[in-house]
């Protein structure tokens, strides 16, 4: 198939078009988002979009490009051996990077859906993208294992899938079903359900169970409750 010309006296501001197409992808589904979709989206011809993407996975996968290497940089950081903070430590560092980029919540539910409902072309697509994330939680569940501080008869990969899977629940959930039971503001109720789940974990895996965690406990008291 033979590359479009480019339309003449017309230029594509990347950001600008990858940020529509996310808008797109979140509110339609990748299956449901068109080429020309995009393009009203973005403001544009769609034939400016066809001289730099052949179709649609292309751009779904240029968003990704765009969207998850900033998380992924930071959790490969945390597992670092020169790094000294403790294993809970690390992962309620990770905890605090997801809950930071939840900000983009069209990613998220985008990522999640294709992981789930998508074909197997774009499930693998975002696998791909995410392995270094998941291939650095393992390094630091196994470094924790090392140092006495995670159960030695615990796979990593299951640690860090039951982490990652928990936390997007977590995100998707809490902000909205916050009013249904609590008084708390949504915001609030998010960081109180991390603290609650995080420490619940945490003393699931744990070889000391009471070892201090890094942040204070979080209850959610009956008279905050509906």
């Amino acid at each position: 198939m033979p590359t479009p010309r480019r339309p003449k006296h017309a230029r594509l501001d990347q950001g600008s078009l990858l940020a529509a197409a996310l808008r797109v992808f979140a509110r339609e589904g990748l299956d449901g988002a068109s080429m020309r979709a995009i393009a009203r989206e973005a403001g544009c011809d769609a034939s400016l979009i066809y001289y730099y993407y052949e179709n649609k996975d292309a751009i779904f996968e240029a968003v990704l490009d765009e969207r998850l290497p900033p998380v992924i940089r930071k959790i490969r950081r945390l597992a670092n051996p020169r790094d000294p903070r403790t294993t809970i430590q690390k992962l309620w560092e990770v905890i605090r990077i997801f809950r930071e980029h939840a900000s983009d919540p069209g990613l998220r539910s985008l990522v999640k859906g294709q992981v789930l409902q998508g074909g197997p072309s774009m499930a693998n697509a975002v696998g791909r993208r995410l392995l270094g994330a998941q291939v650095a939680m393992r390094a630091i569940f196994r470094r924790g294992q090392r140092r006495g501080e995670v159960r030695p008869d615990l796979p990593p990969i299951l640690a860090t899938l039951f982490l990652m899977r928990m936390e997007a629940e977590i995100l998707d959930l809490v902000p909205v079903m916050a009013p249904a039971f609590t008084r708390l503001d949504p915001a609030e109720a998010l960081d109180r359900a991390e603290r609650i789940w995080l420490d619940v974990y945490w003393r699931g895996i744990a070889v000391d169970p009471t070892q201090p965690l890094p942040f204070p406990p979080a209850l959610i008291a009956p008279e905050e409750l509906r």
